[in-house]
């Protein structure tokens, strides 16, 4: 059963997490007992990747229960993610290298190692616990934080996979699948990411990790770290907010961001009027592979997408409308029926989004339409400290919290 993919349904979840996000998770976050229990972890990812509830609502809901020395591994995950899209945000050369090597890994398997791809992906390996994580991926579209570990790990240095493959696996099938969280997450177990570091999943670990329901025989005894000819990038710069357009404007919503009624104490101060709303019915593909999305994640999608949209209609009393996607031919009619005198979105960080409205804003300022998008304070924030260390989250958090400032940027 697909989750609601609603803000109410993850408001609700978070309610209900907030209780246990102190000690009690710090103690016991690493333990996964199945899908049966999931009572020691969030499970907000799948709202937080499409910002039905953003990073800031979820620290300073658990900050108001809890102290920061209580809930300060909690927090610390919630700012994981955000480290990791400024990362890539800061390197996008790297999103760019792993969606173009996929197809062509695919296409490079022999027929031995094509035979393993099919097994690993369809959960018939015959490894305890790895087959039955690649199951539970695709039926319920989650997998404990560890889990993702050891199936990567496994995936990698037992099967002999390309990572690139299993990145595509897991992308195309998570329900909270985030393409800074998701590439670089992979990149870490391969050595890659913090260069010649890996992760190497053990039976011991899995066995006293899942309270003994794996333990799993004949896993890889070394984890070499993935040969790569390319170094790490350096960093560019970060995205700068600028002022908003004034005057009448469509806002246009996609599924990086979906919370658009915190978007209004900005577009108020600059004098913008939202005179309609609008948003895909679908997400974008998350790969470059024939079977791009998986039924459960494209319906998920579906719906943040018709809930965004629907919330944001009735906040600003402007009329929503859904769009075939993020093209010109969908958008311009649509922008000229309600006379917008200019286009605003949420910022996208790097992935299958930011991909699509790149080429959507080119077209656009063929027609003389200028795209602004909104970035959020968080972001501009906490994005250019994404340095290869973790960034000091402690001191950040203060600023972070205070009343949202939303700024722009103009293309």
């Amino acid at each position: 059963m697909t989750p609601d993919a609603t803000r109410d349904a993850g408001l609700a979840r978070l309610a209900d997490f907030v209780p246990r996000a102190g000690r009690a998770y710090a103690a016991e976050r690493n333990t996964d007992r199945g899908p049966q229990d999931r009572t020691n972890v969030s499970t907000l990812s799948p709202w937080v990747r499409h910002r039905l509830v953003t990073e800031r609502e979820v620290v300073e809901a658990v900050l108001e229960r809890h102290s920061l020395d209580a809930a300060g591994k909690f927090v610390q995950e919630v700012y994981w993610r955000t480290y990791w899209k400024g990362w890539l945000e800061l390197r996008p050369s790297v999103w760019a290298r792993y969606t173009a090597s996929v197809a062509p890994a695919l296409d490079a398997l022999s027929a031995a190692e094509r035979a393993t791809y099919d097994d690993a992906i369809a959960g018939r390996t015959g490894i305890e616990g790895f087959d039955d994580w690649a199951r539970e991926l695709v039926e319920l579209g989650y997998l404990h934080n560890h889990a993702r570990m050891w199936f990567a790990s496994i995936w990698i240095f037992t099967l002999r996979l390309p990572w690139q493959l299993g990145a595509d696996f897991f992308l195309r099938h998570l329900l909270d699948g985030d393409p800074a969280s998701n590439t670089l997450s992979w990149r870490w177990v391969a050595g890659l990411q913090t260069v010649g570091k890996t992760y190497l999943a053990t039976t011991q670990n899995i066995a006293f990790a899942t309270e003994g329901r794996f333990r799993p025989r004949g896993l890889a005894a070394v984890a070499p770290a993935v040969e790569d000819d390319a170094p790490l990038p350096t960093p560019g710069p970060a995205p700068r907010p600028e002022p908003l357009p004034s005057g009448c404007v469509a806002l246009l919503l996609h599924e990086d961001d979906l919370h658009a009624e915190s978007f209004e104490p900005m577009l108020s101060a600059a004098g913008a009027e939202v005179v309609a709303v609008a948003s895909p019915t679908a997400g974008e593909g998350r790969s470059t592979l024939a079977d791009p999305t998986a039924p459960l994640v494209a319906g998920f999608t579906a719906t943040a997408l018709a809930d965004g949209r629907t919330r944001a209609g009735a906040h600003y009393a402007a009329e929503a409308s859904p769009l075939d996607g993020l093209t010109a031919s969908a958008i311009l009619p649509w922008l000229r029926a309600h006379d917008a005198t200019g286009l605003v979105t949420p910022y996208a960080p790097v992935g299958p989004v930011r991909d699509r409205l790149d080429g959507l804003e080119r077209d656009l300022a063929a027609e003389g339409i200028a795209v602004s998008r909104i970035l959020r304070s968080w972001d501009a924030r906490a994005w250019p400290h994404a340095t290869r260390g973790f960034f000091p989250f402690r001191e950040k958090i203060p600023a972070l919290l205070r009343d949202e400032q939303i700024g722009a940027e103009r293309r």
